[in-house]
């Protein structure tokens, strides 16, 4: 296992590779927090009404969860051992949840939960969120993948980049009218992008945080999962203890 050292070593140099122009780093300030399942290895987080919809991973241990903030799981449904599950997002009557390696994708009832289909994602898939008639998937790299929902073929591909450089591990996504967050993979940021230039207009630091929580906390792994409940921003990561809601 790598050290705690280590990680946030780690972090640091991922951090000093991604910022290459002089954009901004802001702080978000933590208003409120409310528990989160230690257990869950968070890959996608997105307000439902009022309800919390959380996609986890690892073979053998992801699903879906719809839960409200005080931590009542009113709904589940877990994906077959051979599927790590990762981003989801919903779009009318459905909640589409990627899988990491198996080039797969379900479609999932959204209320309740029960499966009703799957297709064919043609890379790795990471985040997922809806832009203007589309899905809009990451996949590790710099590079955001417009999905139609007809036959969800590629309708087009957005690059993500920092003063004109590539912004590569762009992972869990939320979107907030045209701008996007985006978690970056092994670090504490979130690079908030605007669309569709695909330009970074600014990173939120929740480095300090995410350490604290890796120093205190040895099961904790990064930083990721954003969810707009249409005022606030609500922050967490793998196997973490806590949700934070935040403004900035």
């Amino acid at each position: 296992m790598i050290s705690l050292l280590h990680r946030a070593l780690f972090c640091m140099v991922a951090v000093a590779a991604i910022i290459y122009a002089d954009t901004s780093r802001v702080v978000p300030t933590i208003v409120d927090s409310i528990p989160h399942e230690q257990n869950h290895f968070t890959q996608g987080l997105f307000f439902d009404g009022k309800d919390l919809i959380e996609s986890t991973g690892r073979y053998g241990e992801s699903g879906i969860y719809r839960r409200t903030l005080d931590g009542k799981v009113l709904d589940s449904l877990r994906l077959e051992e051979r599927y790590f599950g990762e981003g989801s997002v919903a779009v009318g009557d459905d909640i589409f949840y990627l899988t990491w390696k198996s080039h797969k994708a379900f479609i999932v009832n959204r209320k309740p939960f029960s499966m009703k289909g799957a297709f064919r994602i043609p890379t790795e898939g990471w985040g997922l969120t809806y832009w203007r008639d589309a899905l809009l998937m990451s996949n590790g790299s710099n590079e955001l993948l417009q999905i139609g929902l007809g036959g969800f073929a590629v309708v087009g591909v957005i690059p993500v980049t920092d003063g004109g450089r590539p912004v590569p591990n762009l992972n869990e996504l939320e979107l907030v009218r045209d701008t996007l967050y985006a978690n970056i993979w092994t670090t504490g940021l979130i690079a908030v992008i605007e669309l569709p230039s695909g330009r970074v207009l600014k990173y939120l630091d929740f480095t300090e945080k995410a350490m604290e929580i890796n120093r205190r906390y040895p099961k904790a792994d990064v930083l990721n999962g954003i969810a707009f409940d249409g005022k606030d921003f609500w922050i967490t990561g793998k196997n973490w203890p806590w949700i934070y809601k935040v403004r900035f």
